[in-house]
């Protein structure tokens, strides 16, 4: 298992490839990409400034891979998440797993996502024409998280 938070970008398929680097029994590998969009809620997104709280992001991104763990037998487990300031375009963040089989890899990488989006302790700022502002979370994303409570 593999988490990370970082500000430096990240290249997504070098990730996916290392989820089965020297592992035989790898069946399948799913992974999930987010970028920064230059539009959200009706506004132009020139940026985003994202900000974490340091050792709690990651201890909070460790106890959703082990829920996702105890849910599903899975072999590798790569988080990354990107902190700092971002451009539209740019990669923020990286959800990869591998497992012998198609269905605990889909399954598990949309569960890790869906708390992740929901749980882990990350803040957004955008810059707009209106000025900066903050991002809320968004209803959708709890209703995604109620599939899997």
């Amino acid at each position: 298992m593999a988490i990370r938070v970082q500000t430096a970008c990240f290249d997504p398929g070098q990730l996916l490839n290392q989820l089965h680097a020297d592992q035989l029994g790898v069946g399948a590998v799913v992974g999930f990409v987010g970028y920064v969009r230059d539009f959200n809620d009706g506004q132009e997104v020139a940026g985003m400034l994202l900000e974490h709280y340091s050792g709690m992001t990651e201890k909070a991104l460790g106890k959703i891979v082990d829920l996702a763990r105890e849910r599903w037998p899975l072999l590798t487990v790569e988080v990354l998440h990107r902190v700092g300031r971002l451009e539209p375009g740019e990669p923020i963040v990286f959800v990869g797993v591998s497992s012998a089989h198609r269905e605990a890899a889909f399954e598990a990488c949309h569960f890790i996502i869906d708390y992740l989006k929901t749980q882990a302790p990350f803040w957004k700022k955008e810059d707009t024409a209106d000025g900066p502002r903050w991002v809320d979370a968004r209803e959708s994303d709890d209703a995604a998280l109620k599939r899997w409570v």
